[in-house]
């Protein structure tokens, strides 16, 4: 189930790339989604601000020394691994996403100053990686179900937030936006690897 989990994203954001790079058929039919879609006022900025690297990395800081703390207090194995892996996670976004946008060398919409550099998004990027671990780390320790599901969904509503806001604005293309969903699908499935074996029974 893993591997398929992690194929499924990164084929649709090589597809993606690829689309963007040739200026294919995919490219003609975003332009003209997001033509429709452009709508700019102070609700959606706002909305795209909580992609902001000073919003989204203390909220997963947060979470992360919250979710540390504890798990080091219940004695739990390997306590530190779930927030240190965030952290690194946190840290591979602008890694990964910089030189991608070096290379794709995309223009913005007709909405924002002429430039490139556009794709994939990073503010959907640092969104949906920090507040997709932050839902990850703090659902082990939330006792009642609908704790954990208005957990799940005020990150959900998060992350689709900024996605919205970036479109609506003209901040980005939506091939943008889903491009970076697919990248960080990529890697909150890793993350829940992680996960899942850190907190594995270990032989005694």
């Amino acid at each position: 189930m893993f591997p398929l989990l992690l194929a499924l994203p990164v084929v649709l954001f090589a597809l993606i790339t690829w689309q963007v790079v040739a200026d294919g058929p995919l490219v003609r039919l975003d332009e003209g989604l997001s033509r429709t879609l452009v709508r700019p006022d102070r609700f959606v900025e706002l909305l795209s601000d909580l992609g902001n690297v000073q919003v989204a990395v203390p909220v997963l800081a947060l979470a992360a020394g919250l979710a540390a703390w504890r798990a080091r207090a219940t004695g739990t194995h390997r306590w530190w691994l779930p927030a240190t892996a965030a952290a690194v996670l946190m840290a591979l976004v602008p890694a990964l996403v910089v030189p991608l946008k070096e290379l794709t060398d995309r223009p913005g919409t007709p909405v924002v100053p002429p430039a490139t550099g556009y794709y994939p998004s990073g503010h959907t990027a640092t969104a949906a990686v920090a507040y997709g671990c932050t839902a990850l780390l703090l659902l082990p320790w939330l006792r009642s179900a609908t704790a954990r599901r208005a957990l799940v969904a005020g990150c959900a509503a998060a992350v689709l937030g900024v996605s919205y806001g970036l479109v609506r604005r003209g901040y980005h293309w939506p091939l943008d936006v889903v491009a970076s969903w697919c990248l960080c699908a990529a890697l909150l499935t890793c993350y829940v690897r992680i996960l899942n074996r850190s907190s594995r029974p270990q032989p005694k």
